[in-house]
């Protein structure tokens, strides 16, 4: 089955559509009587599980994971998969970039930067904006666009905060423990980098995106609930 539509920057064009129905009709047939599925979008990254007809607007709304071309976590067989695409396996799979997801992530979160951007080039009246949402907004811009130390092209402030922050989350890093490779990382990269102090401060900048967390107390040992 050809999947280069997954390569596909317009989420609207027919190919992708075509491509996303492709999907949820293999994971509906190797997932018969499931209710959920593991999400293959860009934000979910295969860790979260959603209703199909979420993982369809997801997938629209986020576009699919560019290196999930063999859907093994979703019934796929990995021998069949190999052997079905023997003419793509020289091909090198794009990188995608994530500086450039972080700035989408905010357009997301931040709407009305972009809706005011083209309300001033049509000289419409712009759309008023909260003064405390707008300051978050410039933070988080500013942190998007400063390099992690100078000259590095591969990651501003807010890209490498996020990829950390990731990790932490993916393999359940203490706070404890993510603070010391955060304080290894910081020695190990230029003296003059942007790199956070610890856990805290990393949760300061991304408090801004809607990643932060309450606590709840809900027991008389002290025990919490997490939720985003």
């Amino acid at each position: 089955m050809d999947r280069r539509w997954i390569q596909n920057p317009n989420r609207c064009a027919n190919e992708y559509l075509d491509g996303i129905e492709d999907f949820i009709e293999f994971a509906r047939r190797h997932n018969p009587g499931a209710t959920r599925i593991r999400c293959p979008c860009r934000r979910c990254n295969n860790m979260l599980w959603e209703t199909i007809e979420n993982v369809e607007f997801h997938l629209v709304r986020n576009g699919m994971i560019e290196t999930y071309s063999i859907w093994n976590l979703h019934g796929e067989q990995l021998e069949h998969a190999l052997s079905s695409n023997a003419t793509r396996v020289d091909n090198v799979e794009p990188i995608v970039d994530a500086n450039d997801q972080v700035m989408d992530i905010i357009q997301d979160v931040f709407p009305f930067a972009s809706t005011n951007i083209n309300q001033e080039e049509e000289d419409d009246v712009p759309t008023p904006i909260d003064s405390v949402e707008f300051e978050q907004y410039e933070k988080l811009l500013k942190n998007a666009n400063q390099e992690l130390y100078p000259e590095c092209e591969s990651f501003s402030v807010l890209t490498a905060i996020v990829e950390l922050m990731h990790g932490k989350i993916k393999y359940r890093m203490s706070n404890l423990c993510f603070d010391y490779f955060l304080w290894v990382f910081k020695r190990m990269l230029l003296t003059d980098n942007c790199l956070p102090k610890g856990h805290k401060h990393a949760q300061k900048v991304l408090n801004g995106l809607g990643l932060g967390y309450e606590k709840i107390h809900a027991c008389k040992n002290y025990c919490m609930l997490f939720y985003k």
